[in-house]
């Protein structure tokens, strides 16, 4: 595990339905919500490699990211790199393997083909929208 001050939490339709009650039920409340954040490394777990006390780090599904503080496995971090700001890094995370999932998993997008994108202007389509021209579709 991983200690994290938490910087920037991101924030997604799913915490929208915890709210509501169609998520997360088995949890007690309070429920500290938030699945996605941006922060600072302030502790590292005994067996962990590869990152450092300072080190920028974001992640995606670790419950409870509207905190100040978060204990994350190491396996959902990712290192921030220098030339992406904290509120970018914690944005991007849930819709970006997303996408990345819709253009190379359920479907890998290959050079030429169309595709439809519902609501390319939120987070998730705009990404996807990206991903798809990277690939080489249309």
């Amino acid at each position: 595990m991983v200690l994290v001050q938490i910087a920037v939490a991101g924030v997604n339709f799913m915490d929208i339905g915890v709210r509501q009650g169609m998520a997360w039920n088995e949890m007690p409340n309070p429920k500290i919500l938030g699945v996605e954040g941006a922060g600072r490394v302030l502790a590292v777990g005994k067996g962990v490699d590869g990152f450092d006390i300072g080190q920028r780090v974001a992640w995606v599904y670790a419950p409870g990211s509207y905190a100040e503080k978060i204990a994350i496995p190491a396996t959902s971090l990712v290192p921030i790199p220098d030339g992406i700001d904290d509120k970018t890094a914690a944005s991007v995370m849930m819709q970006g393997l997303t996408a990345s999932h819709f253009a190379t998993d359920f479907y890998s997008i290959q050079p030429g083909d169309i595709a439809l994108v519902h609501a390319a202007a939120g987070g998730l389509g705009l990404l996807l929208t990206q991903i798809i021209k990277l690939r080489g579709g249309q």
